[in-house]
C-alpha cells in the first residue's frame, strides 16, 4: 500500500529515493564514525586500556605507587647493608657460639622483609589486573553500542587478526572517554 502510494503521488524516482534513505541511515552513521560498516570489526584491548583515561589514570597510579616501593626497598637494602656491616665486623670479635644467632636473626629479618617486599609488588600486580577487569567490565555497554553503530555482529581482538580494514579502537577510545572519563568518579561511587 505504501508503495502505491508513494509511486502514485510522487513517481517512481521518488520512492526509489525514499527507499533509499531509509534503507542507508544506519550505513551513514557508521561511515560518519570513519570505520565502514562491517560484519565484524576489531579492537585493541590492550590499547583501548592504555590509551583511554581510565587505563591511562590507573597507570599513573600503579607507577606512583611502584616508585614509592622503589624508594622504600631502596632505603631498606641500606639499612641492611649497614647492618651486615656491623654483623660482618663483630665476627671477627664475637666467639662462634655467641655470632651465630646474630647471624640468623639477620637472615630471617632479610628473608622477612623480602617476602613482604614481594608481597608489596604482587598487590600492585593484582591491582593492575583488577583495575583492567573492572574497565572492561564498565566499558562492555559502550562496546556493544559501537557495535551496533557499525552495523557489527562480532569484535575480534586485534592480536588475533592478521589484517584489519574495520578496526575501531580510536573510536572505542574517544567515545569511552566521553562516557567514562577517567573513571575516578565511577570508583568513587562505589566507596573504592
Amino acid at each position: 500500500m505504501l508503495y502505491r502510494l508513494l509511486t502514485t503521488t510522487q513517481g517512481p524516482l521518488w520512492a526509489l529515493c525514499a527507499f533509499l534513505a531509509v534503507v542507508s541511515a544506519p550505513l551513514v552513521n557508521a561511515q560518519q564514525l570513519g570505520v565502514p560498516q562491517a560484519s565484524v570489526v576489531t579492537l585493541s584491548g590492550e590499547e583501548l586500556f592504555t590509551k583511554s583515561a581510565f587505563g591511562q589514570r590507573v597507570l599513573r597510579e600503579i607507577e606512583k605507587e611502584s616508585a614509592l616501593l622503589a624508594e622504600e626497598n631502596e632505603r631498606i637494602v641500606a639499612e641492611l647493608s649497614r647492618e651486615e656491616r656491623e654483623l660482618t665486623d663483630q665476627r671477627a670479635t664475637l666467639p662462634a657460639e655467641e655470632f651465630r644467632p646474630l647471624a640468623e636473626a639477620f637472615d630471617l629479618k632479610v628473608q622477612s622483609h623480602r617476602e613482604g617486599q614481594r608481597a608489596k609488588l604482587d598487590v600492585l600486580a593484582r591491582r593492575s589486573e583488577e583495575a583492567q577487569q573492572t574497565f572492561f567490565e564498565i566499558v562492555r555497554p559502550v562496546l556493544v553500542d559501537l557495535l551496533r553503530e557499525f552495523g557489527a555482529s562480532v569484535m575480534i581482538e586485534r592480536s588475533n587478526v592478521v589484517v584489519s580494514t574495520s578496526d575501531i579502537t580510536e573510536a572505542a577510545i574517544t567515545r569511552i572517554d566521553a562516557v567514562i572519563g577517567d573513571g575516578s568518579g565511577l570508583q568513587e561511587g562505589k566507596g573504592e
